[in-house]
């Protein structure tokens, strides 16, 4: 049914509901409240204090008054009373106000206190009648010009239109073992819940559930995505490819190389592994081993990197690797002539070539492979799903090994890559010497200037790193291109400063980067851009400013841009931050270089947006599940557990509707990842 139908949804309405991706009843009842006004604490007028958000029971005292302003717009006022004290509310171009509030009633206002000569006053207060009984109230998020009380009500008409009874996507069976409440009364109680254990009870139904749904669906995808491979591998050359190398491997690495090459060999269902490892911890020497073995196989192996500069450095890296193997290696990127990707592509379809490094130039419907037996993605979460699906077609069924810097907590990995095996490389080389990381202020900036001049003049190059690109985008931020311009004429005036950022063209970057890679330019000004980037041995030090901006993870990686050569490498982390929490946070990054233990803290800390962004990169969107939540994402486990082993198959009569609430899920965003 579409929004339209409710009461008071007038097109206006309509399309700002849309921008919240609100078109139907059934996804309004499914838009949950983003927060909640507690106003179960009532606070006397007399104890207001300035700067305080309080809710108080008042009645009001007088008429709503209007007044005209500046620009045409409208402040209204007016007074309540408890038996303590008088305040004076005040609202800001609502014209609607004095038709809302009636003088007489007793009511719940709930907002902030501020001050002025006249005394205090509460500013644009959510506010309902005591005699409507509700004591916690829901906040949505919201668009310009739709308020948050009109999404309220056209919530509250959805939820009567609910039938008494309505159909339960978990079986009772599962609820009552679990100790999960019905759906109906999760679906009330989220929005207008009667009182805290009420809300704590939908929250935990409508989690669990949503976890539970994408926890399945990844299992389908591992179970029955892929089918078989006519892909033969008979023969482990490993062990011949580790002698060709001018350094010995870790023992994680053999043991990820063992696991990779077990799943080549059994036959049956393709390999579906991810590799996992830290920055430097040889993922690159893992990749190629199992390429060798493959072309050793007779069958051809690609290799997908999310930019042209990667690509070319991994190009190099394997080159380098496979020299004197007699294997023939290319580089496919969009950035060739065309005479020269269509000479690469000829070989390619031909069979005279058995690996091919490259871009998103892989994919496209020009590049055929003769026999593609290995596929290889590189920087995981860079890549949805549907771009490894691309890879994937260009053979008939080919292994799969999808390699990730970004260290991910077991928890959260096991529900993000439910549909990957997991090999982690948890130990680096014992050449890496470990980043020394520091924690300083502003006012300790001309130290560090200092030191990046001494490094610079002993040869090394090094980052500064900014959060943001413009100006004004957060206070007290100082934007990449004014930064850098500011160290060119002034402490650097001396040195070439290249400066790169995310709203320069593709093109714009690489050659930044490629300049960088090559020593034109000594000191390199960036944003986040380069947190997976080229490798450059020759840096020794990275400066990351405001350093609280960024997650722990984010910090990770960007700290993984140096201590790739043999000299000793430098961290610094500036920041002006005062909060014990935040400033406990990057003492964490002082403490440890084990990503895995920071990615654990930062799962604690601040949830999994900074593993995947705002979007859990080809997985569908989340409307309410927190991955932070590790108890959610334990109890999802077992329930998926106990579903398989009770129903055996998700195809099971009594699973139609839980079955149904995956394909939704999954086919949200365009995936249609099960059909």
């Amino acid at each position: 049914m579409p929004v339209s139908k409710l009461s008071g949804i007038g097109p206006k309405r309509v399309e700002q509901l849309e921008r919240l991706g609100v078109r139907s009843v059934g996804e309004l009842i499914r838009f949950y409240p983003r927060a909640y006004e507690d106003w179960t604490t009532v606070e006397k007028i007399e104890n207001l204090q300035n700067g305080g958000a309080y809710c108080v029971r008042a009645v009001l005292g007088t008429d709503v008054s209007n007044a005209m302003i500046g620009g045409g717009r409208i402040l209204s006022k007016a007074t309540v009373y408890d038996d303590t004290g008088t305040l004076r509310l005040v609202f800001f171009n609502n014209r609607y106000i004095s038709q809302m509030l009636a003088r007489g009633v007793e009511y719940f206002f709930f907002g902030k206190i501020t001050a002025d000569s006249f005394g205090f006053q509460m500013v644009s207060p959510s506010f309902s009648k005591v005699s409507d009984g509700v004591v916690i109230h829901p906040v949505y998020r919201t668009t310009a010009g739709l308020p948050g009380k009109t999404v309220q009500n056209a919530v509250r008409q959805a939820l009567r239109l609910l039938p008494n009874e309505i159909n339960d996507t978990l079986p009772d069976r599962v609820r009552q073992t679990f100790g999960l409440c019905g759906l109906r009364e999760a679906l009330v109680n989220i929005h207008f819940p009667p009182d805290r254990d009420a809300l704590d009870s939908a929250r935990r139904r409508l989690i669990t559930e949503e976890l539970l749904v994408l926890n399945l669906g990844m299992r389908e995808l591992k179970g029955h995505g892929r089918g078989t491979t006519g892909i033969k591998i008979t023969k482990d050359y490993s062990d011949r490819f580790e002698t060709l190398l001018p350094f010995t491997l870790t023992n994680a690495q053999r043991r990820c190389i063992a696991d990779c090459v077990s799943d080549l060999m059994r036959g049956g269902a393709p390999m579906n592994r991810l590799v996992q490892g830290d920055v430097g911890s040889g993922k690159t020497a893992v990749a190629a081993s199992v390429c060798y073995t493959a072309a050793k196989n007779g069958c051809q192996a690609a290799v997908m990197a999310p930019t042209e500069i990667l690509a070319r450095q991994h190009y190099k890296t394997f080159s380098k690797l496979l020299e004197g193997t007699g294997l023939r290696v290319a580089l496919l990127t969009g950035a060739l002539k065309e005479s020269e990707k269509k000479q690469i592509r000829a070989q390619l379809a031909s069979g005279e070539l058995d690996l091919v490094i490259g871009t998103h130039a892989l994919i496209t419907e020009k590049t055929e492979f003769c026999n593609l037996g290995v596929a290889v993605t590189d920087e995981q979460h860079r890549f949805g799903v549907a771009q490894r699906a691309k890879l994937l077609g260009k053979g008939e069924n080919p292994h799969l090994l999808v390699m990730s810097a970004t260290p991910i907590p077991r928890t959260l990995g096991l529900i993000i890559f439910g549909d990957l095996d997991i090999s982690i490389i948890d130990e680096l080389p014992p050449s890496r010497k470990p980043v020394k990381t520091v924690l300083m202020n502003s006012s300790q900036r001309d130290r560090v200037y200092n030191f990046i001049h001494s490094e610079i003049k002993n040869g090394r190059q090094a980052y500064i790193v900014c959060p943001l690109v413009e100006e004004g985008e957060l206070d007290n931020v100082a934007s990449a291109e004014e930064y850098a311009a500011e160290l060119m004429l002034g402490r650097f005036s001396d040195v070439p400063v290249g400066i790169v950022h995310g709203r320069m063209k593709s093109d714009e970057k690489e050659a930044v980067m490629a300049k960088f890679a090559s020593g034109e330019y000594p000191l390199l000004v960036a944003t986040t851009v380069i947190e997976v980037g080229v490798d450059v041995p020759n840096a020794s030090v990275i400066v990351i400013e405001n350093a609280e901006h960024f997650g722990l993870s984010q910090l990770h990686q960007l700290r993984g841009r140096v201590g790739r050569g043999d000299a000793q490498s430098y961290c610094v982390l500036i920041s002006d931050a005062t909060n014990p929490q935040t400033t406990a946070r990057l003492e964490v990054m002082c403490s440890t270089c084990d990503g895995f233990k920071i990615a654990d803290e930062d799962l604690k800390l601040r949830g999994p947006g900074d593993f995947f962004g705002e979007r859990q990169h080809g997985l569908p969107q989340l409307s309410i599940a927190d991955f932070a939540d590790t108890k959610s994402l334990e109890l999802s486990q077992k329930i998926a557990d106990y579903i398989m082993f009770v129903y055996k198959d998700l195809r099971n009569e009594e699973l139609h509707l839980l079955k149904a609430e995956i394909d939704r899920l999954f086919d949200s965003g365009g995936h249609n990842m099960l059909n």
